[in-house]
């Protein structure tokens, strides 16, 4: 039985925190909750702006913890307000808001050359501190005849609902692909991710030059060396 099924007041009294009633539902579905997981299904009608109100509270309580005059201190008094504004619609909206509507178009003219998209910017957060992971995202495909098409708008909709997620980009840039290939279902796909991750650059060591690359080759680009050089070639001309 799905957890629509269950009236929310059914199973837990109304004094209930928000975050614990989504909680739940997700235990009783079986699914996991990782940071970088998509939890919009297991949300109800108005419970976005209730969560929101809930981080809200709790974030004030931190900026208190950390012996911050919340009450006459004109600059933080509403800083509770707007950070959990900024995690639940903006830079963690990835995880609480239902995919971009993509429409797919079949292959009519039957392409089957190598396409690249990119520089894609993207913008995402370490998961480990919250930091700011900001950088570049490239998009290879060899479509087939039975592959879908989506507009070029549509690879930055689709990364940015993945990269707006607390991430490492390992894992962001594997999740990219796995949504472009069920998307386009493409004889090959490549991923291709660079960024500045402030994780370093504004704590730690405060190395404020070092990047971190990374890819993904699915199918073809995993299979044909010739493919691979030849995308790896053409995204190193369009990076200079």
């Amino acid at each position: 039985m799905s957890h629509k099924d269950h009236p929310v007041g059914a199973r837990h009294p109304a004094n209930t925190p928000v975050s614990d009633r989504i909680r739940a539902r997700i235990a009783e579905a079986g699914e996991r909750f990782h940071a970088n997981d998509n939890i919009a299904r297991f949300l109800e009608h108005g419970e976005l702006d209730a969560l929101q109100a809930e981080v809200e509270a709790r974030m004030e309580d931190v900026l208190r913890t950390l012996v911050i005059d919340v009450d006459q201190d004109h600059n933080t008094r509403e800083t509770a307000r707007r950070v959990a504004k900024m995690y639940l619609k903006e830079i963690f909206a990835g995880r609480y808001a239902k995919a971009p509507e993509v429409t797919e178009f079949p292959n009519v003219e039957q392409l089957n050359e190598l396409m690249i998209v990119g520089p894609i910017r993207v913008r995402s957060a370490c998961s480990h501190h919250l930091c700011p992971i900001i950088g570049s995202l490239w998009v290879g495909v060899m479509p087939n005849r039975h592959s879908n098409l989506i507009g070029l708008s549509k690879y930055a909709r689709l990364a940015e609902w993945i990269m707006c997620r607390p991430q490492i980009q390992e894992e962001a840039v594997a999740q990219v692909a796995d949504l472009l290939q069920e998307k386009m279902n493409p004889d090959g796909l490549a991923i291709v991710m660079e960024a500045e991750h402030f994780c370093m650059h504004w704590r730690g060591v405060r190395d404020t030059d070092a990047k971190m690359t990374n890819s993904v080759m699915r199918g073809s680009f995993l299979k044909d060396d010739k493919l691979r050089r030849e995308f790896l070639t053409l995204l190193n001309l369009n990076r200079r």
